[in-house]
């Protein structure tokens, strides 16, 4: 999706990839396990696609790897020459180009709104006053490539109406490829409602033909939002497709795209690349461990890695994640494999990718707000039957033997990331273990909370001369109340801990790290250790009585379009923008603005009866919104409504929550894809 569309405009397009999509591959919820050992794309029943044959031209026969800048920059003044002379610089000065990345792209606002008298495009003077020949010239000189954009339309997708190639493709091409372009990215805006494939094909012909002119090929990247399942048909004519709408930077926008990605594994190969689009890496709105989560699944999904943050004020630890060669070398691969979805329940997803040396990547990520055990085997993943196996971490860079299981305690929002192969070296391994954690981490300052921790041996060999503690912030009380050694754990055996931990009285409420650390030796005395993050949640009994919730602190809030607001609509993407509450023409002053997916999470500690609320689609969004809200109690689904659409008043929902520890307040889709969703959660009360 592009740039400058209004937000409902975007939303109306993103609402019908999902819809189409989801309908067409049969996956309205979460995605269904695939048969163990089976790898495909698809979910049980899907026919089979036709395999394309990748373009015959040698190009992107691996994912295309580099820079684009619209995610960082949009069309501010920026972006320039400097900045992408400065790009092309730290590619090379940070190990970049060693990893893999080679181009370098400019986004839209790069020419003036107006075609010269001889109907050429002209570089703006003041972003590029040497012109994008140069720019090109520079970073050829480094080694690198350059990448351009225009849309497949009348005009591209910025306000500012800067001219589009359609009508004009061969002569755009052919400028193109005179100042030395080597990626176009070629958009969907102002398209004029010419039939797709043939806006696409005829820009296919027109850089083909300036290359044969030149001399020089250009990666073609389709951007039409998967409005036309280019995946279908875009195989023998460009060599990567968007499947989605724009990217922002959010767990939430990051997490639908990569739902909408993952199922269409069947149609990629190399030289056709699905495309979920770019990296947010280093922009700042996503933690660490979550943008580890994003670039690990963009590569097992083998997409594009096309970074877009401006890599001159990024933190260390932004190269220290978009330049990890193991995980890259996933992506890079050359068996050009997608990875596929085994299994997804509850929020716990195994992703599984073929390695060209038979390997097998696995992914196992945790959509949930909180920690979470995720498990499969070797034979799951389709690897064949072995006395034991190498488990190699690839964010840690450590190696280990498995006797054939495949499992982590994953922190909230994060993935485990591991290549797992049949290596006979195995034995010179130290056995993989797993941490565990029973108990929750909700914890009422004052009051001491109990939890067990445990560390199982994974390994064909035992781990000898076991050892695990648990620490917590300053000023935390953290006491064994068990064991925290033994001599020897043989394969499946696991050290049980019981612990108590205290956070001081007056200590706020929010997100506190504990940390569990086991330390081992193999039988050959090679030492080992595993460390698992977890996050404490400082929490505050609910008050007696009814309360609004629009009112009550929140545990975690996951949402689709922006932050959930309290006692406003959801409004636009940024925080504090919503208007009042407004369902079907009725004006309500509390409750919860929300845009699907949403999830909003209260810690009740087993002291509360109901909850109740009027629930519907706000009006801001006009006619086209449709959802559907659920009340969960701890892991049961309590109360729940039908689809609700803008035409309909709000509707009563309540439930019983009694004995529950949290609450979740969920607005899902309704099964029809995401189309200016917006759920309110009007006047909202707890009873406790």
């Amino acid at each position: 999706m592009r740039h400058f569309l209004t937000r409902t405009t975007r939303r109306r397009v993103v609402g019908a990839l999902t819809a189409g999509l989801l309908g067409t591959l049969g996956l309205t919820g979460p995605a269904p396990a695939a048969n163990a050992g089976v790898l495909t794309g698809a979910p049980a029943g899907t026919p089979a696609a036709p395999t394309a044959a990748a373009p015959d031209d040698g190009l992107a026969l691996t994912p295309p790897m580099g820079f684009n800048n619209w995610n960082s920059t949009h069309c501010r003044a920026e972006f320039d020459e400097e900045m992408v002379k400065g790009i092309a610089d730290i590619f090379v000065a940070k190990g970049l180009k060693e990893a893999g990345y080679e181009y370098v792209n400019l986004d839209d606002c790069w020419a003036l709104p107006a075609r010269d008298a001889n109907g050429k495009l002209v570089p703006d003077p003041v972003r590029f006053p040497g012109g994008i020949k140069a720019v090109a010239d520079y970073v050829h000189a480094k080694g690198l490539k350059l990448g351009i954009y225009t849309s497949a339309g009348t005009k591209t997708c910025n306000d500012a109406g800067f001219p589009g190639a359609l009508g004009h493709e061969y002569s755009d091409a052919q400028q193109f490829a005179d100042w030395g372009v080597d990626y176009l990215k070629y958009d969907n805006c102002n398209n004029q409602g010419v039939d797709a494939k043939q806006r696409y094909t005829t820009m296919r012909d027109a850089l083909k033909a300036a290359s044969e002119t030149t001399g020089r090929p250009i990666v073609y990247s389709i951007c039409e939002w998967g409005e036309n399942k280019p995946w279908e048909w875009a195989a023998d004519v460009g060599q990567l497709w968007r499947t989605t709408g724009d990217i922002s930077d959010n767990w939430g926008s990051m997490l639908s795209i990569m739902k909408q990605n993952l199922p269409l594994a069947q149609y990629a190969g190399p030289g056709r690349w699905n495309d979920p689009d770019m990296l947010e890496v280093g922009n700042g709105g996503m933690t660490d461990r979550e943008y580890r989560t994003h670039f690990s699944m963009w590569s097992i999904m083998a997409a594009p890695l096309l970074i877009g943050s401006d890599l001159r004020s990024v933190p260390e630890e932004t190269f220290d994640i978009l330049g990890n060669k193991e995980v890259i070398a996933v992506d890079q691969d050359p068996l050009g494999k997608q990875g596929a979805v085994l299994s997804s329940e509850g929020g716990r997803w195994v992703v599984a990718k073929e390695m060209k040396d038979g390997s097998r990547t696995v992914a196992l990520f945790n959509e949930t707000g909180s920690a979470q055990r995720i498990a499969t085997t070797a034979k799951a993943v389709g690897l064949p039957e072995a006395d034991a196996y190498t488990l190699r971490d690839l964010w840690q860079h450590k190696s280990y033997n498995t006797a054939g299981a495949i499992s982590a305690t994953v922190p909230a929002h994060g993935t485990v990331l591991v290549r797992v192969s049949t290596d006979g070296r195995w034995a010179k391994n130290p056995p993989a273990v797993e941490l565990g954690l029973d108990g929750g981490t909700l914890i009422e300052a004052g009051k001491p909370t109990a939890l067990t921790t445990s560390v199982t041996d994974l390994g064909r060999t035992p781990a000898k001369r076991v050892s695990v503690s648990l620490t917590g912030p300053e000023g935390w009380k953290v006491k064994a109340r068990s064991k925290t050694t033994t001599d020897s754990l043989p394969t499946g055996r696991a050290l049980r801990t019981k612990w108590t931990v205290t956070a001081p009285v007056g200590t706020p409420t929010g997100s506190y790290e504990l940390k569990l650390k086991a330390t081992y030796r193999s039988p050959s005395g090679v030492r080992a250790e595993s460390v698992l993050p977890l996050t404490a949640s400082v929490v505050v009994a609910p008050p007696s009585g009814a309360s609004n919730l629009g009112d009550l602190p929140w545990l975690s809030t996951t949402n689709g379009w922006g932050p959930v607001e309290r006692n406003t609509s959801n409004g636009e993407s940024d925080a504090g923008d919503g208007t009042p509450i407004t369902i079907n023409g009725v004006v309500y002053a509390t409750g919860l603005g929300v845009h699907a997916e949403s999830t909003v999470e209260y810690y009740t500690g087993t002291a509360c009866e109901t909850v109740t609320a009027k629930v519907g689609v706000d009006d801001e969004e006009g006619t086209d919104g449709s959802v559907a809200f659920e009340i969960w109690a701890d892991g049961t689904k309590v109360a729940s409504t039908g689809v609700l659409t803008n035409a309909q008043p709000a509707q009563p929902l309540s439930a019983d929550v009694s004995g529950a520890q949290v609450i979740r307040l969920v607005v899902t889709d309704g099964g029809n894809g995401i189309t200016s969703d917006h759920g309110d959660w009007a006047d909202t009360q707890l009873t406790c």
